[in-house]
């Protein structure tokens, strides 16, 4: 298998877990999105079906979708700045602020998520050689994106 199918493989999973599935077609891990595009439940449709209020809500585990979106998106540019060679130190703590947001702080917030996402596949793309830090990286932001999507559609069954 040549490198390119493969990463384009990571990115279709990638893709699915922040794009959501394309309507009518299977999917890999989450339920499938209906022909009518209904029923998308990838990460930014997650996000976008939040008001502010509803992101900033501290739930019983600790921690607000607010909170979630901000580490996902520092997760993903810190992988891109990792392949530039910024060697940190990264503020891991500081990355789940803020915890609460306003309107317009939430939509910078999912406009972050989404930039971030796209710097990740951009990057990808365009990467030419692969080596332990890149594949490593590009299998971190999977799992990782993929881990914070399920802690965040738990925390919405907790939201009033």
């Amino acid at each position: 298998m040549s490198e390119k199918v493969f990463v384009e493989s990571w990115l279709d999973v990638l893709r699915e877990a922040c794009e959501g599935g394309r309507p009518g077609e299977g999917t890999a891990f989450l339920d499938s999105t209906k022909p009518d595009g209904s029923g998308n439940h990838g990460l930014f449709a997650t996000l976008d079906a939040l008001t502010a209020e509803q992101a900033s809500h501290p739930t019983a585990l600790g921690t607000s979708v607010a909170a979630h979106a901000a580490h996902v998106a520092f997760h993903l540019e810190v992988m891109v700045r990792w392949a530039g060679g910024d060697r940190g130190p990264f503020d891991w703590k500081g990355s789940f602020e803020p915890r609460a947001v306003d309107a317009a702080r939430w939509q910078a917030t999912r406009d972050r998520v989404r930039a971030a996402y796209q710097a990740v596949v951009d990057l990808a793309r365009k990467t030419e050689a692969w080596d332990e830090d890149a594949a490593g990286g590009l299998a971190a932001s999977l799992a990782h994106v993929a881990y914070h999507l399920g802690a965040i559609r738990q925390a919405v069954k907790l939201v009033p």
